[in-house]
């Protein structure tokens, strides 16, 4: 039997007096797409720091594919395919969007630094899987045509979709993506639907933390509701768009 994608069981995190995320237990299947939403100060980013260990928890455990993840360090989590990526879009200035994307394959390169030195038969192949595999991925976000331009000069919707390739490159299992949709157009955001579409096809499980709603009842297959440091309500997009609990707590303050 597969174990599930993530497990995140009683997790909590006091900062000096604040408990910041309180006791939160959740499965995401493996090969699901499974949003976070919740008001500001809900605790969603605070829960991503604490599944990859950017900060430690006060209490509560987390599994990745059926493997604790307690001490291990943010690269050894990605060495074992839980990648994410962050809110803000953060390009290499000075490199080009080709160049961007290919230094998020860092951790999959196998020839050692001696053979990249000599450029060896090996080293050459390796470089040329990466670039092709690359190429392919910007291919897929439509951003293949500006694979040499300056990353730092593109749009910021372009930014955001570039972000997320770099990811890809990594190989993950496992994406944990907050807010992909900040800033973006209605274009841009159906253009982000899309790809997490084919990111799941691709059989990559996605958590995202996002406050577009309209994204998320569109990709979602399962969403869990957090407020206040808590998880309040978990369920498809249609039993947590009727659910009144979640009305009251998230989608009536965000109308307020």
């Amino acid at each position: 039997m597969t174990p599930p994608a993530l497990e995140a069981i009683g997790l909590s995190k006091r900062f000096g007096g604040v408990l910041a995320v309180s006791d939160i237990s959740f499965v995401v299947p493996a090969h699901s797409i499974t949003a976070l939403i919740g008001p500001n100060g809900a605790g969603k980013t605070t829960l991503f720091n604490l599944i990859t260990n950017l900060t430690p928890p006060t209490t509560g455990t987390v599994r990745c594919f059926g493997e604790l993840l307690a001490g291990l360090a943010p690269e050894a989590i990605a060495a074992r395919g839980l990648i994410r990526a962050f809110q803000t879009a953060r390009v290499f200035p000075g490199m080009t969007v080709l160049e961007n994307v290919l230094t998020g394959a860092h951790t999959r390169i196998r020839s050692p630094a001696w053979r990249q030195m000599l450029w060896s038969g090996a080293a050459r192949r390796e470089e040329q899987g990466l670039r092709r595999r690359a190429e392919t991925l910007l291919d897929l976000a439509g951003l293949l045509k500006l694979a040499d331009r300056p990353a730092s000069a593109l749009p910021m919707g372009a930014q955001k979709l570039l972000e997320i390739i770099r990811a890809l490159m990594a190989a993950p299992r496992l994406l944990l993506l907050d807010e992909p949709a900040a800033g973006l157009n209605d274009t841009e955001t159906a253009e982000l639907a899309d790809m997490l579409r084919a990111i799941q096809d691709g059989g990559i499980t996605i958590v995202v933390v996002e406050h577009n709603m309209s994204l998320v009842m569109g990709v979602a297959d399962q969403v869990i509701v957090l407020d206040a440091g808590s998880v309040i309500a978990t369920g498809t997009p249609a039993e947590i768009g009727r659910n009144p609990v979640v009305i009251e707590a998230y989608m009536g303050r965000e109308d307020a």
